[in-house]
């Protein structure tokens, strides 16, 4: 036999390191990658209406604003609990249509579920008895909440499956391992622009009239109006995909029409027949144990960065529509319209905010290497972000002394704010997309960088990693609320503690975050950073 590796030199299996058969030398061909990575703009499609939408529906439905942050602890929930529960199981899965297919077709049919659910809230709440005079509507929340757990949940499965299909069809080629992750990313913007354009289309329920009820506003029939596109998007990208590529069943005895030496393959059904599952944050929880010094900075200048990032991925498309429009979702029906602008104005903004995103990461390795590395571009972009969180309260403060009115037949109407501070605003969220870019590539490179010095799995660094965004998740959606009301409601309170974390984090990049080898000019190491 040959290989790298003696036999007994080889780690014991562990849920991280899956006992599996030798992977085919032959990675498969670029346009399956292609069909297969475009499921994520069906999916990202769902996560931009998400974002731009419905924490205004939610308190529409009569959720207060100070509470509308817990109904969002199912994102990091989720994600810390279902991807790795379905990445376990999907490398298990002994099923005739394959490991990664049966997972994707689920989690697309549990999204088509939720995605009713969530539309149709206020009208299932109204026929089981919710009154339309009154600004609370019980039943419409039940069913709304459940509705998003379970659209979260999906959309996890959906996610971890589809990066791991395209992991097995990249093979051992690591120049299709890229190609496939650039493709993901492409296909995850342009699902976003996608979706944060439906979401600032104001006369999209026009399409499906039916879809206005009397439970149901202009708002809300235009939330579901999104929702049908959502599904429809998503239903044929996955359909198309998993009709046109196929996956061979898998099977701990053995695999047929894999290449690999005979011995090798003993060797691997041996280790499956003997590995014994453990809890997946038991491991974690040790691997902790035993990170050094450059990750344990990585996870706290992440740890920072997210504690920036989430009040205003929250509650961005709210801040427009109550700060800088001046409008409430609970208020009287001149200040609920301008509301319902405002929140449209901020779907316009993460449309240009994604734009920007898609843009910046591809130009990530230019931009390291003009600035002298990853590190120096990390800390540099922490404070860019720090800038813009604060910028929030300036633009906060102009639209409202700038607040504008007129009268009609005697009544007053408020006016929307001028456009030098709409133009202030939308600019604010395009900006914003570049310290973004960063974020969503190059902890995830550092993370995999500085595991090959404590001999960690990328996935179980990626695992640890994961830690640090989804627990600051948890911490914000549960403080949020409760600190603005503190300073009697709104939103700049909670952008202001996210200005500060992320000037922390900026300062921690450049003075304690270690400069991985990555960075000595390399086209082959500086490529890796623009991929991972």
């Amino acid at each position: 036999m040959e290989s790298g590796v003696r036999k007994e030199d080889k780690p014991p299996p562990s849920s991280f390191n899956l006992p599996q058969l030798p992977p085919s030398v032959k990675p498969g061909p670029l346009r399956k990658i292609i069909m297969v990575a475009s499921i994520a703009a069906g999916v990202q499609f769902g996560w931009a209406l998400q974002l731009s939408l419905l924490t205004p529906y939610v308190q529409l439905l009569g959720i207060p604003h100070t509470w509308a942050a817990f109904i969002w602890l199912c994102g990091p929930i989720s994600g810390m609990l279902v991807q790795p529960v379905v990445g376990y199981h999907s490398d298990r899965c002994t099923s005739r249509f394959g490991r990664r297919r049966p997972f994707i077709a689920a989690g697309a049919a549990f999204v088509t579920i939720a995605v009713f659910l969530i539309g149709y809230a206020a009208d299932i709440g109204h026929l089981s008895g919710d009154s339309l005079t009154k600004t609370a509507k019980p039943r419409a929340i039940a069913v709304f909440v459940v509705g998003f757990w379970i659209l979260d949940v999906a959309n996890n499965m959906l996610q971890g499956p589809c990066r791991a299909f395209l992991a097995d069809l990249s093979g051992t080629n690591q120049k299709k391992t890229r190609t496939s992750n650039a493709f993901f990313s492409f296909f995850m913007a342009v699902g976003n622009v996608l979706g944060y354009a439906a979401g600032s289309y104001t006369h999209l329920y026009k399409l499906f009239p039916f879809s206005r009820t009397k439970a149901c506003d202009v708002y809300c029939a235009n939330l579901k109006s999104c929702f049908f596109i959502s599904i429809a998007l998503l239903l044929t990208l996955t359909i198309l995909a998993l009709s046109y590529v196929r996956e061979k069943p898998w099977s701990p005895e053995g695999s047929p029409g894999e290449g690999g030496d005979e011995e090798e393959e003993e060797e691997a059904i041996g280790e499956a027949k003997e590995s014994v599952p453990e809890p997946f944050f038991g491991e974690i929880f040790a691997a902790l144990k035993n990170l050094q010094r450059p990750m344990w900075i990585l996870l706290l200048v992440t740890c920072l960065n997210w504690v920036a990032w989430f009040p205003f991925l929250l509650f961005d498309t709210d801040w427009m529509g109550r700060e800088v429009y001046g409008g409430d979702s609970s208020g009287n029906a001149d200040q609920l319209k301008m509301y319902d602008r405002g929140v449209h104005a901020g779907a316009l903004g993460l449309m240009l905010n994604s734009v920007v995103l898609g843009v910046t990461s591809l130009g990530v390795e230019a931009l390291a290497r003009g600035v002298g590395g990853v590190k120096r571009l990390w800390g540099i972009v922490n404070f860019v972000l720090a800038i813009c969180l604060a910028m929030t309260i300036l633009i906060t403060k102009l639209a409202q002394s700038n607040r504008r009115y007129t009268t009609v037949n005697g009544g007053t109407h408020l006016l929307t704010p001028p456009p030098g501070i709409k133009a202030g605003a939308l600019a604010l969220f395009a900006v914003m997309g570049i310290p973004q870019a960063i974020t969503y590539s190059i902890p995830f490179a550092l993370a995999s960088i500085f595991s090959n010095t404590s001999g960690a799995g990328q996935g179980l660094s990626l695992g640890v990693l994961n830690l640090s965004i989804v627990i600051p998740q948890m911490v914000v959606s549960v403080a949020s609320g409760p600190w603005d009301a503190l300073f009697g409601g709104g939103n700049p309170p909670a952008f202001v503690v996210g200005a500060v974390a992320a000037a922390v984090s900026g300062i921690l990049a450049f003075t304690m975050l270690p400069s991985p080898t990555p960075d000595i000019p390399s086209n082959k190491r500086a490529g890796s950073i623009a991929f991972l």
